[in-house]
C-alpha cells in the first residue's frame, strides 16, 4: 500500500519514499525533563507511536529516536529552586516520563539520547559552523548562529524575515550582531552546570541539541521528523539551517507536526491555570482511555481536552473491547461474510495510509464491531486492527470465565432470535450468579462487572 504523508514544509500530502528503501529513520523531539509530562506531550508521543506502528505493519524497518533535553534554563531554575542537583532532577522526571508512556501503551524508542551525552557532537557542529562563516563567537564567549548567512531561513514556518524573533532562551544579547541570530553555545554563568569548549566553559543552546543527536543516530538526512506544532518556529527552522549549513544535504524528507491541545478552546498553559499532567488525568481514567481520546481526532487538528471527553472515550473503547471479548470464539468469516470483513479492513488501511487518519480508522473499527455483533463471527479481525493502533483488546482488570462468556453469547443469540424469555432469564442469571450487568442496543450489547 502506498502511504501519503502531509509534509509541513511543502504544505501538501506526498507519497512516502524513504531515503533507503524498506528502512525509515524517524526522529521526534522529546521532552525537557524539569517537570511531569502533560497531555500535550501525551498527544505528541501517542501520535508518533501509532505512526511508527503503522510503518512497521506496512513492512518498514523503523529506527525511532526520541531525545531528552536534560540541560536547559528551566532545568537549572528548577534545580536552584529545589536545592537538588540538576542530574538528580532530570533522572526523576525521565523515570516519571517513561512510566507515563507505559501507561499510555507507547512503545519505547529505539534510542533515547540525552543532550548531556552528546556534547562532543554539538561542539563539532558548532566548530564547523564557525569555520564556514555561519556562526561567530561573541566577546563574552557565547556562540551565535548568523541567520543572514543561510538562504531560505524560516522556510518551514513560512515566516517573513521581518516577522522573525530570536530563538535564544537567554536574556543577554551582549555581542549578538543581529536580532534574529540564535545561540549555539552559552558561556558559563555563576552557579550553572558547565562543560569545556574551544570558546571557554559553558553549555549548549537548545536548538543545536537535536541537530547533533539526530545526525549522530540517524545520519545527515532523516526520513521523518516529528513534533508538536509549537516547534515549527523557531526550533525546527533553526534545526534546518544548522544541519544543512554543516552537511550541505537536506536535513529532513518529511516534517510531521501534530496540532495543539486546547482547554475550552484556549491553548493549554500553566499561566492560564488550565494545565493538566498525564498523571492528573490518569487519577480519573486509564491510560488506554486517554490514548483512545487522543486518537479520535485527526492528529493535525487542534484537540479540545476535557475530562468528560476522555470518559466518553472510555465508554466507546469499552464497546470495542466488549465485542472482542464476547466473540473470541466466533467462527472465522467465510463467503460473503469474509468479503465484508475484508472490505472493512481495506477501508481501515486506506484511512491510515492517507496521512495517518487515525480518527477515520477508528470509525471503521466501530463499523467492524457492529458487523461482528450482528453476524456472530470471530472478533480476531477487530483485535488485529485495534492492535495496530495500540489499543488493548481485553477489559482492564476484568476477565470472563468460559462459562460467563458462553452465557453472554447464548443470551445474545436468544435476543437476536427474538426468544426474549430465554434472553431475560439469562440476563437475571448473569446478574445473580456473576454480578454481570448486560445492556443491549439494536446491534450490540455491553457488559460490566459490579464487583
Amino acid at each position: 500500500m502506498e502511504l501519503q504523508i502531509y509534509d509541513t514544509l511543502t504544505r501538501q500530502k506526498r507519497l512516502f519514499e524513504p531515503l533507503v528503501p524498506g528502512h525509515v529513520s524517524f526522529y521526534a523531539c522529546g521532552v525537557t525533563v524539569y517537570d511531569y509530562s502533560h497531555i500535550g506531550h501525551a498527544r505528541v508521543y501517542v501520535t508518533t507511536d501509532v505512526m511508527r506502528r503503522v510503518l512497521t505493519a506496512l513492512g518498514y524497518r523503523v529506527k525511532y529516536v526520541q531525545n531528552f533535553t536534560d540541560i536547559d534554563d528551566k532545568i537549572i531554575q528548577r534545580s536552584a529552586h529545589s536545592g537538588r542537583e540538576y542530574h538528580a532532577l532530570t533522572r526523576e522526571f525521565i523515570e516519571a516520563y517513561m512510566a507515563d508512556m507505559a501507561q499510555l501503551g507507547v512503545i519505547p524508542a529505539d534510542i533515547y539520547p540525552r543532550a548531556t551525552q552528546y556534547l562532543p557532537q554539538m561542539i563539532g557542529m558548532i566548530e564547523a559552523l564557525i569555520a564556514s562563516g555561519h556562526a561567530y563567537v561573541s566577546p563574552v564567549g557565547d556562540v551565535w548562529y548568523a541567520v543572514d548567512t543561510f538562504d531560505g531561513y524560516g522556510r518551514l514556518s513560512r515566516k517573513k524575515r521581518d516577522e522573525l524573533i530570536a530563538g535564544a532562551r537567554v536574556d543577554t544579547v551582549e555581542g549578538k550582531r543581529h536580532p534574529h541570530d540564535f545561540v549555539l553555545w552559552k558561556s558559563a554563568k555563576p552557579g550553572e552546570p558547565t562543560w569545556d569548549s574551544p570558546w571557554g566553559p559553558g553549555r549548549p543552546g537548545w536548538h543545536i541539541e537535536c541537530s547533533a543527536m539526530a545526525r549522530q543516530e540517524l545520519g545527515d538526512t532523516i526520513d521523518i521528523h516529528a513534533g508538536g506544532e509549537d516547534l515549527v518556529f523557531p526550533h525546527h527552522d533553526n534545526e534546518i539551517c544548522q544541519s544543512e549549513a554543516v552537511t550541505k544535504k537536506p536535513f529532513v524528507r518529511y516534517w510531521v507536526h501534530n496540532g495543539f491541545v486546547t482547554i475550552d478552546n484556549e491553548k493549554m498553559s500553566k499561566s492560564l491555570g488550565n494545565f493538566f499532567t498525564i498523571r492528573d488525568v490518569m487519577k480519573e481514567v486509564s491510560g488506554q482511555a486517554l490514548r483512545f481520546f487522543l486518537l479520535r481526532s485527526h492528529y493535525r487538528t487542534p484537540l479540545n481536552y476535557s475530562i468528560h471527553g476522555v470518559k466518553e472515550a472510555k465508554v466507546a473503547l469499552d464497546k470495542l473491547v466488549n465485542t472482542v471479548m464476547t466473540h473470541q470464539d466466533g467462527a472465522d468469516a467465510t463467503g460473503e461474510s469474509l468479503a465484508e470483513v475484508q472490505a472493512l479492513e481495506a477501508r481501515f488501511w486506506a484511512s491510515l495510509t492517507d496521512d495517518f487518519n487515525f480518527a477515520e480508522a477508528i470509525g471503521v473499527l466501530f463499523d467492524l464491531s457492529r458487523y461482528i455483533n450482528i453476524s456472530g463471527g470471530s472478533s480476531a479481525p477487530l483485535a488485529r486492527l485495534m492492535d495496530v493502533l495500540g489499543l488493548a483488546t481485553v477489559a482492564e482488570s476484568v476477565s470472563l470465565s468460559d462459562e460467563e462468556r458462553e452465557l453472554l453469547r447464548v443470551r445474545w443469540e436468544a435476543k437476536q432470535a427474538r426468544d426474549f424469555a430465554t434472553a431475560d432469564r439469562l440476563r437475571v442469571e448473569l446478574l445473580d450468579r456473576f454480578q454481570i450487568v448486560v445492556e443491549d442496543s439494536k446491534t450490540e450489547y455491553r457488559w460490566k462487572k459490579l464487583n
